[in-house]
């Protein structure tokens, strides 16, 4: 499954605030995962930013008045409406968002606003008081009324020296939630569980036992599933990874503090994924002060951590459970032996070790087993891309189970 965004035709409408410095990164980021973005600006968005730089980035021309003989204004903006598959409009100042609630259309980018018909997301960026202005909150209420995707402003100082709501959202925000808008929504209503990340085993307050799990994996899961409508709970060990957007976090460190989260959470979920790599042992015992450097060999005696998936497949009534099998050889034999002991309705199973697939890595080459004894397997591609193709097969039995 490609980038969400790949292919797509994005309108990024420009008003005149100083957030506009914003947006080039922004309109990078969407040209980089794979959009056509054209951009419409308003006459004071220029004073904050030249259509030049937009021209630059889009690789295509800007839009700024109906009129321009050269843009074939007149005409291009419904050609822009009709093709388009989301409009983003970023800074919405309180001036477009009054003519929007309002059908007003006395410029290139409001008149281009009334025959859109595809996503159109509006971004409102402005000094607290006016954000917060009755009759800003009015035509931002008819413009939700009327469909239309409302990204609430971040807090914090504005440009103008006030301390509140309305400074605009980052660039990496706003395009995630663009995404999730063009994600198919076949797992909208499902409980999703997740568990990512490595766990970091204790042996004296400064040194612990771990692994090269990075939790980019379960990370994307995470993320992909929100997108397409689920409720998603991420039990996260230790890692460098910022919380995807819309998941309800759970952060642990130990095998113990993962299985309790797993196992609080497990009831209520419809759909199980255990993406972390847990560590199989622990010490044990743990040194209340750090252990000093004396003999030649220090010998730690371990203790085996509970198996997180074998009980999680043991405590399973209605929920769909999916496990991972990270393997450095005999991937087939090792992938259906842990599907069955562990009572799974699927497993991915991925070799590691070297630089395309497994821990650390942004790419991952996986191969899904089922209990019937088939098996799919995937060429080296993007973890948001693997998240997506996993996804997809626990959709399908979704739909299955719901139809039996």
């Amino acid at each position: 499954m490609p980038c969400i965004f790949q292919d797509k035709n994005i309108v990024l409408g420009v008003c005149g605030g100083i957030a506009a410095y914003k947006i080039p990164e922004l309109l990078r980021i969407l040209v980089k995962q794979g959009a056509s973005v054209k951009v419409i600006m308003t006459r004071n968005a220029e004073a904050f930013i030249g259509k030049v730089t937009f021209e630059a980035l889009s690789g295509n021309p800007v839009c700024v008045s109906l009129f321009e003989e050269e843009n074939q204004g007149a005409i291009r903006h419904i050609a822009w409406a009709q093709e388009s598959d989301a409009v983003i409009i970023a800074p919405a100042t309180a001036n477009m968002i009054g003519k929007l609630a309002n059908g007003i259309a006395d410029d290139a980018l409001s008149t281009f606003m009334l025959a859109v018909t595809s996503h159109r997301i509006i971004c409102p960026a402005m000094n607290t008081n006016m954000y917060e202005n009755r009759a800003v909150q009015r035509n931002m209420d008819i413009l939700e009324s009327d469909g239309l995707i409302i990204l609430e402003p971040d807090a914090g100082e504005l440009a103008c020296g006030v301390t509140g709501a309305g400074r605009l959202p980052s660039p990496e925000y706003i395009a995630d939630r663009l995404g999730k808008q063009l994600c198919k929504k076949d797992l909208f209503h499902q409980k999703i569980l997740v568990s990512a990340g490595p766990t970091m085993e204790p042996i004296d307050p400064v040194r612990f036992i771990s692994n090269h799990s990075s939790g980019k994996m379960g990370y994307a899961i995470a993320k992909a599933a929100e997108h397409r409508g689920a409720d998603v709970t991420l039990v996260s060990g230790p890692t460098a990874l910022r919380a995807p957007i819309g998941v309800h976090m759970i952060h642990v460190k130990t095998a113990d503090e993962m299985a309790e989260a797993m196992f609080e959470n497990m009831e209520t979920s419809d759909i199980v994924i255990k993406v972390a790599a847990v560590a199989d042992y622990k010490p044990n015992v743990q040194a209340e002060h750090k252990i000093k450097k004396k003999d030649e060999k220090l010998i730690l005696q371990l203790d085996k951590n509970m198996d997180i998936l074998k009980a999680l497949g043991k405590r399973k009534t209605h929920q769909i459970l999916v496990g991972f099998a990270a393997e450095t050889q005999d991937l087939d034999t090792h992938a259906m032996e842990k599907l069955q002991e562990k009572n799974l309705d699927m497993i991915v199973g991925n070799i590691v070790g070297n630089s395309e697939s497994g821990f650390g890595t942004d790419t991952n080459k996986v191969t899904l087993y089922f209990p019937d004894g088939k098996k799919k397997q995937f060429p080296t591609m993007v973890k948001d891309d693997v998240a997506n193709i996993l996804l997809d097969h626990i959709a399908e039995k979704v739909t299955v189970d719901a139809e039996n």
